[in-house]
């Protein structure tokens, strides 16, 4: 593919809810173009964009897809997005390379949950934002229908552009509102044939051309005043306020079509061009610096990084600083890619999208500049993981490669979260659902060649006192030599939660000699990290040693060792043993109509309600204190609870005592 300068250059991101046919009609837009010689089907496995034998398997995108075409002399990056909200990190990623997102919207599913938070990401962000209705040649597509609620989720800027002409099987063609003309498609060809407004759908016509045709001047002062003296105004002009306003993200134009039938997916592909912004660069001949969005992780080749030139031209074999590492790193292997193709290239202007292989130490987010050049890059954030999964190696000969593939994994998907609880003794792998887990693990096999097996997640319980006792630990043991002697006079007692633990020596007379009482300290020590009669750690509590004996030749620091740890033991045993479970604070957004079943939902989880205020657009949010154990799959309970529209952070709050009948239950399943 030839270089083209900046301003030629469309860097654009399709979003959407999962089966609005995104990917689909990335390979519409691709054939169009004459990029490819076919149409790959998504039920196939056969498509551009979904080149992972996962994507293929599962009919569904799972990560972003590089897709490059050419439209009259400009160079378009198509980047196709995941639909899923397992998937909602390859959104954020895309969003950070892109300077137009198009929306693609079901005429028949209508808007939904995904299609609303990828618009609220990209609304954050200030992208400028157009709309395609797709599927209308669908059993139950609704342009009217869809149209009033893209208004309705998304306000006064949403202008309608085209309509459709015919309905379900008999869609056939759109009519341009700008220049009052029809475009009619007969199915083999993905260029339209100029036509008249059909006479049924003029008047319709007309009244929607003259509502676009003042949403659009009211920002011009000058076309106001020429529209309200019934002045004719070019088209031209129209094109030239209305490309203002998408890229001030104040209009939101809505285009229409069908992917599958190639009805306006060629006038799509135009308006990008025509009408979507070029990239803005800091300055196309400054020294070159670049932005990675994404990394590929391949088991032969290493890591892939897809990158946006924020300024200059990077060319092969330039070598940039990693602003991260601190290191150098020489772009030899500077590619564009389509899908999973990559053909090489030898400089890349800024604004525009390549890849580069082979990296030293580079991943998501890093920026690589030239050194002493100073590069201020927003920093890359990624969504909060919401579900984990404990994981272990299948066999022992996997054991040695896990550790390397997940951090190979985590390269590749920096959402995910990996890490070793120090309690609960296991590896625990976090993402944003069970497909986006289920997937990971698969990758791990497929890539890596490391097989894992998953098993329940643990709560970290701890065991407390509620009183104080007194135990006296004694260890007599006579052999054929030495024997072994300790006693140890111990008191236990409850201190104030979250204190942690607390040994007191209060020997006096040399009752136990100076040398044994950091013995004695070890012994209660190492008992309470194992655990007390549940086996799960001894929090916030005073030992106090205040008595014993001892033998002057059967004595030693490993007899007062033990013999502390058995008087701990039974001294803990006495003073009221109970459970403590973790406590997490749960902050839960979601639509008002559903705060009644959410709040009875945690509280049917022993949650404690702290509060609830409304935060707009029709949301509230929930804060409830929450027993973790009950909280620990709240992602896949919410996401049923609200259809995907409730969101939710959760954090560690503190340690409270388990309810007795749920700590009898937990106890049957330690003995068990």
């Amino acid at each position: 593919m030839k270089t083209f300068p900046t301003a030629r250059i469309r860097n654009v991101a399709l979003v959407g809810h999962g089966g609005a046919g995104k990917t689909t009609l990335a390979e519409a837009l691709l054939f169009a173009a004459g990029a490819t010689q076919r149409i790959g089907r998504v039920e196939d496995g056969n498509t551009v964009c979904d080149f992972d034998p996962e994507e293929a398997r599962r009919r569904i995108s799972v990560s972003l897809a590089l897709a490059p075409f050419e439209v009259d002399g400009h160079k378009v990056n198509l980047v196709d997005t995941p639909g899923y909200a397992d998937f909602i990190g390859d959104v954020a990623a895309a969003l950070r390379a892109v300077d137009l997102v198009v929306c693609v919207v079901s005429a028949v599913e209508g808007v939904e949950v995904q299609t609303e938070a990828a618009w609220r990401m990209a609304e954050a962000r200030g992208i400028p934002r157009v709309i395609f209705v797709n599927k209308l040649d669908r059993e139950r597509a609704s342009f009217d229908r869809t149209l009033e609620q893209l208004k309705d989720r998304f306000g006064a800027g949403v202008a309608p552009l085209e309509l459709p002409i015919g309905e379900e099987a008999e869609f056939r063609g759109v009519i341009d509102l700008l220049t009052d003309t029809a475009m009619i498609y007969d199915g083999t060809s993905p260029e339209g044939t100029k036509g008249a407004v059909p006479d049924e759908l003029a008047d319709v016509e007309h009244s929607v051309h003259d509502a676009l045709i003042e949403g659009i001047v009211v920002a011009d002062d000058d076309l106001m005043e020429r529209y309200l003296a019934d002045e004719p105004i070019d088209p031209k002009e129209l094109a030239r306020a209305l490309a203002s306003g998408i890229d001030e993200a104040t209009v939101f134009p809505v285009l229409c079509g069908s992917a599958t039938r190639m009805i306006g997916v060629d006038r799509l592909a135009r308006f990008i061009v025509e009408e979507g912004p070029a990239p803005h660069v800091s300055a196309e001949d400054a020294p070159p610096a670049a932005f990675v969005f994404k990394t590929l992780v391949d088991p032969y080749v290493g890591r892939v990084n897809l990158f946006k030139v924020l300024q200059g031209t990077v060319k092969t074999d330039t070598t940039l600083l990693n602003g991260r590492t601190v290191t150098e790193e020489r772009m030899h292997q500077v590619t564009t890619m389509r899908g999973k193709e990559q053909e090489p290239a030898t400089e890349v202007p800024a604004g525009d999208i390549a890849a580069v292989a082979k990296l030293g130490d580079t991943t998501t987010g890093d920026v690589l500049a030239v050194r002493g050049t100073q590069i201020d890059v927003e920093p890359f954030v990624t969504p909060t993981p919401v579900l984990a999964a404990a994981i272990r190696a299948k066999s022992k000969g996997d054991e040695d490669k896990l550790a390397n593939a997940l951090h190979r994994l985590e390269d590749e998907d920096p959402v995910l979260r990996l890490e070793r609880n120090p309690e609960t003794h296991q590896t625990l792998l976090s993402g944003m659902g069970e497909t986006h887990l289920s997937i990971a693990l698969e990758r791990l096999s497929r890539k890596f060649g490391v097989e894992v097996e998953t098993e329940t997640v643990k709560v970290p319980y701890r065991e407390t006192i509620t009183g104080t006792a007194e135990a006296e630990g004694k260890l007599k043991k006579q052999t054929g030599g030495h024997g072994q002697f300790a006693i140890a006079s111990l008191r236990v007692e409850p201190t104030e939660r979250g204190s942690g633990f607390e040994f007191v020596d209060a020997i006096v007379g040399g009752v136990i000699p100076r040398q044994y009482i950091p013995a004695v300290e070890k012994g209660i020590r190492e008992t309470i990290e194992h655990g007390g009669a549940l086996g799960f750690p001894v929090v916030d509590v005073r030992v106090t040693c205040f008595d014993g004996k001892h033998h002057p030749v059967d004595s030693s620091e490993m007899a007062f060792k033990s013999a502390a740890s058995h008087g701990f033991k039974e001294a803990l045993a006495k003073a009221g043993p109970i459970l403590l479970e973790p406590v997490s604070e749960l902050v839960v957004t979601v639509p008002e109509a559903s705060q009644g079943d959410i709040m009875g939902d945690l509280n049917s989880k022993r949650g404690r309600i702290q509060g609830s205020a409304s935060v707009g657009d029709g949301e509230v949010e929930i804060v409830a204190m929450v027993p973790t154990s009950e909280i620990l799959r709240y992602a896949i309970d919410l996401r049923s609870m609200t259809h995907g529209r409730g969101r939710f952070s959760v954090t560690h709050s503190h340690y409270d005592p388990v309810p007795t009948h749920v700590a009898d239950k937990i106890a049957a399943t330690v003995d068990a």
